[in-house]
């Protein structure tokens, strides 16, 4: 049911979604609790409306979508853009038959009864493929020369007079050409942790509103296009998810991790001025650009060959600076080896050297992992029951959105130190941003209501055995490769070809590279990149550690230890 208070300001919902079946995996337990029946408020928090309601009726999905149509429409009346968009609709419907195509595009993707949905695009990879070219076509097409001549940057450059106009391509054909070059490059995607496995098109008509989420997300402006009652409810889910208390926590929707983790650093160094930031060597670049906008002490600490933190390092430099307050990045999957720093060991080193709680500032980098560790067997648990400060994480690689988003999450004592009341909007600044994308907040609400925590765990899941299929089918080939046991990220030595590693769009450090398996990544893909790598191989020669302590080196050694993660 919705239970909706209407006000002069702001519409405040608060939606209970019935008990739903858990699975029977070993974190039934976790979620029990937290999830049989999930409340989420939408607006501000009132924990007073958070009882199960008795109302058998609930409205779905789309009766909410339309009721913020409807506040929307309420102060922009119908366009001609609007017009032109359904008729582009009506004229343009996707087919959402799936293609015939080989096994390489077996996927999860097709059946609602599995891990996520497709693009709502329907053209690209294992998401599906369209009606003029299929996907196992797209995954070894080409753009045509006239397509690729239609991209470069003097076709796309903007005509500054009329006579300009004439000397570059049409924007039709220009993006026509644009679309084909993103079937192909979507498909063989492998690199980077982004979710392509999406369906969004019932939120189509909303990209004709200006949705700007200005400001605080729990403190209503003057601005009215906007989306924070979804934007709260995201919050919520994730509060919940790492079990935080009631009214104890603050957060917003972010353009990205990167802006989770300036702003959970942000709040760090306000509340200790003279703190010094440790972090791990191989910590996410934006963590390192936040010591640098902010001119902090920074320790970068080094790691452990499986990318952890090495914590008797760790030890020693807080030891070192125990009379300076300590600001302390906890990574949750680094970005290429995918490895966990310890939590409690590091807490653990804390308690040993006697250095109180208001003396340190824990934050978590969970671009990826954070929303996967919750549905893994064994894995340690994330909870702000645990004395963790500050939380970021990505919306579009695990959970998968067309635009980059994320959520920075804190204790509400936190953020009142950087809150300031701004008069021009009415409002309260808070986050790192002023304008902020409110589509996003939608996207993720509305992946999160139709994937719910089922469908995260079956993500989660195929993720995990496909990326150990992955590491025993280069094993078994003779390629050099690791996989931390709590992650989807499989390291392996760096090919030679170039020309291959752009093809797969690998990230590669050193002598070494990764592949990211995401929920759309398939095991038929894997059979074709490895039997392309292995070709690769074969004409290029193998690549040979650089010097004895390069990560290669590392990588044929087997002290990364671990049950599973051995060749």
């Amino acid at each position: 049911m919705i239970r909706r208070t209407l006000s002069s300001r702001f519409v405040e919902d608060t939606i209970t979604i019935k008990k739903m079946p858990i699975m029977s995996f070993s974190w039934q337990r976790l979620f029990q609790e937290p999830f049989g029946t999930l409340t989420v408020p939408v607006v501000k928090r009132d924990h007073s409306t958070l009882a199960p309601s008795n109302d058998s009726d609930s409205e779905d999905e789309e009766e909410i979508l339309q009721a913020q149509k409807d506040v929307v429409n309420l102060q922009r009346p119908n366009t001609p853009l609007q017009h032109q968009q359904q008729q582009f609709f009506k004229n343009h419907p996707i087919d959402p038959t799936p293609p015939t195509s080989s096994r390489i595009l077996d996927d999860l993707t097709f059946s609602r009864q599995k891990a996520g949905t497709p693009s709502p695009w329907a053209v690209f990879d294992a998401w599906g493929a369209g009606n003029e070219i299929t996907a196992n076509e797209l995954l070894q097409h080409t753009l045509s020369h006239d397509d690729q001549v239609k991209l470069t940057e003097q076709a796309v450059k903007i005509p500054m007079v009329e006579q300009e106009r004439h000397t570059v391509p049409a924007e039709s054909d220009i993006l026509h050409a644009y679309d084909k070059f993103l079937q192909q490059r979507s498909t063989v995607h492998l690199g980077y942790p982004y979710n392509l496995m999406y369906d969004h098109q019932e939120l189509f008509s909303f990209m004709k509103y200006s949705i700007n989420n200005l400001g605080d997300p729990y403190v209503a402006g003057n601005y009215g296009v906007h989306s924070r009652q979804f934007e709260c409810a995201v919050i919520d889910f994730f509060a919940r998810l790492w079990k935080m208390e009631p009214d104890s926590y603050w957060g917003y929707v972010t353009t990205s991790g990167t802006e989770g983790n300036l702003h959970g650093i942000l709040l760090a160094r306000e509340c200790h001025p003279d703190g010094i930031l440790y972090t791990s060597q191989e910590t996410h670049y934006s963590v390192f650009k936040a010591a640098r906008y902010y001119r902090m002490d920074l320790r970068s600490i080094p790691t452990l060959p499986m990318g952890e933190i090495n914590y008797d390092l760790l030890a020693q430099e807080l030891d070192r600076n125990r009379d300076y307050p300590a600001i302390i990045n906890v990574n949750i999957g680094t970005t290429v080896k995918g490895a966990v720093d310890n939590l409690d060991r590091i807490l653990e080193i804390l308690t040993v050297l006697d250095i109180p709680r208001e003396r340190y500032h824990i934050h978590c980098d969970g671009a990826l992992f954070a929303l996967m560790m919750p549905f893994i067997d064994n894995a340690p648990e994330i909870s702000f029951q645990k004395p963790i400060d500050s939380m970021a994480v990505s919306g579009h690689k695990m959970l998968g959105c067309p635009m980059p988003c994320g959520v920075a999450l804190s204790r509400k004592e936190h953020v009142e130190k950087v809150e300031q009341h701004i008069d021009y909007l009415n409002t309260n600044d808070t986050t790192i941003m002023g304008s902020r994308n409110g589509q996003a907040a939608l996207y993720m609400w509305y992946s999160l209501r139709k994937k719910g925590i089922p469908g995260i765990k079956r993500d989660v899941m195929h993720c995990i055995e496909t990326a150990r299929y992955l590491r025993n089918k280069l094993s078994r080939v003779g390629i050099s490769c690791r996989l931390n046991d709590l992650s989807s990220t499989v390291v392996l030595e760096r090919p030679l070809d170039d020309v291959f590693i752009r093809r797969w769009q690998l990230a590669c450090e050193e002598d070494i590279a990764h592949v990211v398996v995401m929920p759309n990544v398939t095991t038929g893909k894997i059979d074709l990149f490895v039997q392309e790598l292995v070709e690769s191989a074969k004409k290029n020669g193998r690549i040979r550690p650089i010097h004895p302590q390069s990560q290669l080196a590392k990588l044929e050694t087997d002290s990364w230890g671990g049950e599973g993660s051995s060749l």
